[in-house]
């Protein structure tokens, strides 16, 4: 069972676990909802699933997680709890675990190390969202102590590629960006001060790793997932106004936050225990999801 199973990243997930002949349940939020106890009971009863992937999140950028800190903690806290305790309850051979980057402590010295995990408070934009999937790895491990439940954790870095929420109100960075530089026609507005740095992995090469990682990896510590590089918001501006051929001015909005300074990770623990490295170059990963939005746009 993959929660999130129609959602960006997840169905790249269940794709992948097709492909390698696993038969995949995916509860639409139509007819579950996992923030409730019942509608988890409900998607378990239907599923059976001998191994649950969750990969369902409410998630949004800075403004998004600005105007939602109660809805996002809540919501994303209850469907990490519901579904591990029924997982739990079942006895499910395994469940996987998808957290966040934006659980890391604000000064997180770069790169990322798994072990910095619990030296400080998240950035304030997105704590609570943060917080919440980070009570994914306390339950895992203290319900694989007390229960013997093979729970691993991962913390996915900021991910791109085609088919992302171009929504002006919700998107993330990248896609906020390809959508500006290829609508607007004179000027652009991009929040913050460009010093802060980003490091972002390509949906597909995400799904894969959680694939290994659900296949190869069985211990308590959480891993990251990563392409082990960062770029500056200014740089990644620039990159993205030179591929979409935008040709006007861009123009920094200094009293917005610019979130974390920094965000790069330690990605040596997921290559050394399940061999995953990631693939896709960044700029060739920008350059798809361009075009899969500037295809979709056209129709």
């Amino acid at each position: 069972m993959v929660t999130g199973g129609a959602g960006f990243m997840g169905s790249r997930v269940v794709a992948q676990l097709k492909e390698a002949g696993a038969e995949v349940f995916v509860p639409r939020s139509r007819e579950y909802n996992l923030v409730e106890q019942e509608g988890v009971r409900k998607a378990f009863r239907d599923a059976r699933p001998r191994i649950v992937i969750h990969a369902a999140a409410v998630v949004g950028g800075i403004g998004a997680n600005m105007r939602n800190p109660g809805r996002y903690f809540y919501e994303n806290a209850m469907m990490c709890i519901h579904t591990m305790e029924e997982a739990r309850r079942v006895g499910v051979e395994k469940y996987v675990g998808i957290g966040t980057i934006c659980a890391y402590p604000k000064f997180t010295p770069v790169p990322f190390k798994e072990d910095e995990l619990w030296n400080g408070y998240p950035e304030e934009t997105n704590a609570p969202y943060g917080l919440a999937k980070k009570m994914l790895l306390v339950q895992g491990q203290a319900y694989r102590q007390q229960y013997g439940l093979n729970s691993i954790f991962l913390l996915p870095v900021n991910l791109y590629g085609p088919g992302d929420n171009f929504n002006p109100e919700t998107s993330h960075v990248i896609p906020a960006l390809i959508r500006k530089c290829m609508e607007a026609k004179d000027e652009i507005e991009v929040w913050g001060t460009g010093k802060a740095s980003r490091e972002f992995l390509y949906v597909d090469d995400c799904a894969e790793g959680i694939v290994l990682a659900a296949e190869r990896y069985d211990k308590a510590e959480p891993v990251n997932l990563g392409a082990g590089f960062e770029i500056t918001i200014k740089d990644l501006v620039d990159l993205i106004v030179k591929l979409s051929g935008f040709k006007g001015q861009v123009r920094w909005d200094a009293s917005k936050p610019d979130g974390q300074p920094r965000r790069c990770l330690d990605v040596t623990r997921a290559e050394r225990e399940f061999g995953f490295k990631a693939r896709t170059k960044f700029e060739e990963g920008l350059q798809r999801t361009m075009d899969a939005y500037r295809k979709s746009a056209s129709r």
